[in-house]
């Protein structure tokens, strides 16, 4: 199981744990962010909807201001991200509360 670490990386702190959609790789990319395509120099093996991975909190936020945000795994997710995202926008993402309305949306 994916878990968010508070180690910084290139761009921020990958600190939300989210079950990646299409809308949400496409929203990365286009700010320069391509989480699609892997990097076999870095150990990245490039994603695909449906896949768990630990994004920074801002990409997270920027999206969800866009409206595609993708799911969030809360129980996984760094308490860190509270500094960035409220709670309450989370919950509101969360993969566990929207499991059904988010497994459409992966496919």
């Amino acid at each position: 199981m994916v878990a968010a670490t508070l180690i910084e990386m290139i761009g921020g702190f990958h600190t939300v744990c989210c079950v990646v959609t299409q809308e949400f790789l496409e929203f990365a990319r286009s700010r320069g962010n391509d989480l699609i395509t892997p990097a076999p120099q870095h150990s990245f093996p490039g994603l695909e909807p449906g896949d768990r991975w630990c994004v920074c909190a801002q990409t997270w936020q920027d999206a969800a201001d866009e409206g595609v945000a993708c799911p969030v795994v809360l129980a996984s997710t760094h308490e860190e991200t509270l500094q960035i995202v409220a709670l309450e926008v989370l919950v509101q993402h969360s993969f566990e509360n929207n499991q059904s309305r988010f497994s459409e949306s992966t496919s």
